[in-house]
């Protein structure tokens, strides 16, 4: 019984109940494990991410926290930036990241009331995600069905008239796209719309599009928003200062209308008229010196002639005479 076999091959040994380690082992270097099994609170995070080659730090990290959180979370750039010590900045980049890779997606969703709220999604397994959206698409066309027996061809002005019904159509439906299009919002009004004054608020916004190539505007939207970026120029308000408005802080997620959002920031960011100037009082005027050919005393008058006194004796002299 105490003999033992040695072309046996040994065993391996099963992990009693108190072994709740079982990843720890003897390394001579690099990384070690100390790894306690989850029984509650945890998330499965794919290596795929943890490990990924191209996104950041950051990126990985956020990652991670957005897929431990709950359905209806608020996980927009303000609220991220209260909660962790990067800031708006880095944050928004890690988004940027992690959207370019399909770890993350935003979309636009009108709610009850009219409002346009922007919709954030975690994706754990993007590759997956994109081969089941590739393999199940959303609306597949329906096949016309071959006839068994093929019919004959319609004449010729029966084809034409078909077409000419097609084409009406197709414009009727562009026609009632274009009207359901919304309104550009209005915007202010200069209070002396001069010709110099819109061009140079029609050059200004044509210039927006070399700061923010999502800034380029169409001709119908620049002269829509000219007279309000000439109220703005009409109170004394530089056109760097008025570019500096339009251009800073842009959403990070894009501009789906940049017009409308160009039309909303000079309307709610109108400056205040600038205060009225009292006119300022002339100076004095200065006559130059003459000379008196009477009395020889020189004198300040606006052209040459006899002083005031020699003035005076010689109506004296008229009067007695």
């Amino acid at each position: 019984m105490g003999t033992q076999n040695p072309s046996v091959l040994p065993h391996a040994q099963s992990r009693t109940a108190d072994d709740k380690r079982p990843n720890r082992g003897h390394h001579t270097g690099g990384l070690v494990h100390d790894n306690i099994r989850h029984t509650s609170r945890f998330t499965v995070i794919g290596n795929h991410l943890a490990q990924h080659p191209e996104l950041s730090l950051l990126a990985i990290g956020l990652a991670v926290h957005l897929q431990s959180l709950q359905q209806g979370a608020r996980v927009d750039i303000k609220s991220l930036a209260a909660r962790f010590p990067e800031g708006a900045t880095r944050i928004a980049a890690a988004l940027r990241e992690l959207e370019a890779h399909g770890y993350l997606r935003r979309v636009r969703e009108r709610v009850s009331g009219g409002r346009i709220v922007t919709r954030t999604i975690s994706c754990n397994q993007p590759a997956a995600a994109r081969r089941h959206h590739a393999a199940v698409p959303d609306a597949a066309p329906d096949r016309p069905v071959r006839p068994a027996h093929p019919a004959e061809a319609p004449p010729r002005h029966e084809k034409r008239e078909q077409q000419a019904t097609c084409e009406t159509g197709r414009t009727g439906r562009a026609r009632e796209k274009r009207a359901s299009r919304k309104p550009l919002p209005a915007v202010p009004r200069p209070a002396y719309p001069a010709p110099a004054l819109l061009q140079a608020a029609t050059d200004l916004l044509a210039g927006l599009r070399r700061h923010d190539p999502r800034l380029l505007l169409s001709s119908c939207d620049t002269a829509h928003l000219a007279p309000g970026v000439a109220a703005w120029l009409e109170r004394e308000v530089s056109p760097a200062a008025v570019r500096h408005a339009l251009t800073a802080d842009l959403p990070p997620e894009g501009l789906r209308r940049p017009a409308a959002f160009l039309a909303h920031r000079l309307t709610a960011q109108l400056p205040p008229l600038p205060p009225l100037r009292t006119p300022a009082t002339p100076p004095p005027v200065r006559h130059p010196l003459q000379e008196c050919p009477g009395c020889d005393r020189a004198f300040r008058a606006p052209e040459p002639g006899r002083c005031r006194d020699c003035r005076t004796e010689l109506q004296e002299d008229v009067r007695q005479g």
